[in-house]
């Protein structure tokens, strides 16, 4: 790490590029002199009025702007929304990765789904490890989350010391691995630290949040209750230790676990491979051999706990799935907790699944893996940051652990809130918001990046709640005369066949505001559209109160 030879400490700055403001699409930069380097790169799911939008990804123009300083990736955990926007991006920035070996084994799935492993450079790096990246050096530190092999950064530059915690839980009885290494953060709060960046998911929930260990014995009771019934399990793709507990349990009983859903296949199997899960022999089967196996013998471990349409678990509730049927005799547990804006998604499925008859438990089969407010103080204290900057939440999360540290002491005016975009610049005399970079969503469609803006969403909006209106005509080349039409073709606007006076009324009155443009020698083509929109807008809407999209078409004929 290089030190400056003068006296004059150059500013610590911290970039959040997302990641505030919402849950998803977590990306921070970290810049000193002529250093960056980025924590964590995450997605976000589209929001209801995103529609067609299949993933969001942040923008990372500063990034690009800047692609000669950034010197690397620093992952903290597995989760799509601290990694799922690594195949995006790093098409543009092409640097080395560093993580832990289960949250790199994920990323590598990813990295060959979008043939990027071999221009990727990735280094696997252990709890205690550090790396030097430029001005920084970067200490990974292991903490407890829904997903093995979390890890927290120490930030080390010449303006100081910064710790974050990524996602974290305080553990002290982990399904697997060992517990969040305190004595750690107590030896770098001895040190002194800069500043403290703090998971928030959980701020406003007071005590501790309870042990993942806890689930086991709650299904091991659901089990013990379900005896004579076929048993599905819906939860989060990634969370290995749930899957590690549910194969227990069906152990114990006696049962074959099948396990349904892409990507929970694929981070299973990873899981398996780097020894973070631990199956019996002969206790995993294959969906084609479920047959040979009465009902009280089956576990299905699914996908969908959050009402995805087009996870495996939506698809049974749904009857679309090729190969699995849910009906009486079926008992469903959700062992998860709806995400914010997921709960009309997840309420549906269970509605269908109860429709069919399955038995459905949504409660008390889940425990956060995010920390409470006890757990958030015990780390405060640890460290005793002289900043704090809360981050992962809503602004209601980043408010609540803001009253957490002035309650410990923090002084107020030494607790940033951030926006995204926002550049808070650290000094040990005092720390300040000096600007803003660009920042903001890009929506992925298809195989399309970035291509859908604001623009094509509106367009997108007024189409599925108004409708399309079409009107064709043909003028002759010469002579500047209507020859065909106006046509009028609608779509999503009203049913035609009940509708033909409305349509041959709406048709007349275009004919006649075009003769009168023509009769005036207007043969330009974009006011002869714009007359058409018009006057069918006005019409359309003294009758219907509705505005669909209208779409003149012109042609031309010999």
């Amino acid at each position: 790490m290089k030190k400056k030879d003068n006296n004059v400490c150059s500013g610590l700055k911290v970039i959040p590029l997302g990641g505030l403001e919402q849950i998803g699409l977590n990306i921070t930069a970290f810049e000193y002199e002529d250093s960056i380097i980025v924590v964590d790169c995450g997605l976000s799911f589209p929001a209801d009025d995103m529609l067609g939008i299949d993933l969001v990804i942040p923008d990372v123009t500063y990034l690009k702007d800047n692609i000669d300083r950034v010197k690397g990736f620093v992952i903290t955990h597995g989760h799509e929304d601290h990694i799922g926007a690594l195949p995006y991006v790093l098409r543009e920035i092409n640097v080395p990765l560093y993580a832990t070996r289960l949250t790199m084994g994920i990323i590598e799935n990813k990295l060959r789904e979008h043939n990027l492993m071999k221009g990727t450079k990735r280094k696997v790096v252990k709890f205690g490890q550090s790396i030097n990246m430029g001005q920084f050096r970067v200490e990974f530190i292991r903490t407890n989350h829904s997903i093995v092999d979390a890890a927290a950064l120490a930030i080390y530059s010449p303006a100081g010391v910064v710790v974050h915690t990524g996602d974290f839980k305080v553990d002290y009885t982990p399904v697997f691995g060992d517990a969040i290494d305190l004595q750690r953060f107590a030896e770098i709060g001895k040190k002194g630290v800069l500043a403290l960046m703090c998971d928030s998911t959980n701020a406003e929930r007071p005590g501790f949040t309870p042990s993942e260990k806890t689930v086991g014995k709650i299904f091991d009771n659901l089990f013990e209750e379900h005896k004579n019934t076929r048993i599905f399990v819906a939860t989060f793709a990634s969370n290995v230790d749930r899957v590690q507990q549910i194969i227990n349990t069906a152990y114990k009983f006696g049962r074959k676990v099948c396990v349904e859903g892409r990507s929970m296949v694929s981070v299973i199997e990873t899981a398996r491979n780097l020894g973070c899960i631990s199956i019996p022999d002969n206790t995993l089967i294959e969906i084609e051999q479920m047959k040979n196996y009465p009902d009280e013998q089956q576990v299905i471990i699914t996908t969908g706990s959050q009402g995805e349409s087009m996870a495996a678990l939506s698809r049974m509730a749904g009857g679309m799935h090729r190969k699995i049927t849910i009906g009486a005799g079926d008992t469903v547990i959700f062992s998860s907790n709806p995400i914010p804006g997921n709960e009309k998604s997840v309420t549906k499925v269970i509605n269908e699944l109860l429709r069919k008859g399955a038995d459905v438990i949504f409660q008390d089969a889940h425990v956060s893996g995010h920390a409470c407010q006890e757990e958030i103080k015990l780390i405060y204290t640890l460290i005793r940051p002289k900043y704090a900057i809360p981050v992962h939440g809503e602004f209601k999360h980043l408010k609540a652990q803001a009253k957490i540290a002035q309650s410990l002491g923090i002084d107020k005016e030494n607790i940033f809130i951030l926006s995204s975009g926002d550049v808070l610049e650290l000094r040990a005399e005092n720390a300040k918001v000096t600007g803003k970079v660009p920042v903001g969503a890009i929506l992925v469609d298809g195989l399309g990046v970035g291509d859908v803006g604001n623009v094509v969403l509106r367009d997108r909006q007024h189409l599925a709640e108004d409708g399309i209106m079409v009107v064709v005509m043909s003028l002759d080349r010469g002579s500047g005369q209507l020859v065909a039409g106006p046509d009028i073709v609608s779509r999503g606007f009203v049913y035609v066949k009940e509708s033909d006076e409305l349509i041959d009324e709406a048709r007349h009155i275009v004919d006649e505001a075009i003769q009168k443009c023509l009769d005036r020698g207007v043969t330009d083509w974009g006011k002869l559209k714009n007359t058409t929109k018009d006057t069918l807008s006005d019409y359309v809407w003294k009758k219907t109160k509705r505005r669909p999209m209208i779409l003149p078409i012109i042609m031309e004929v010999d």
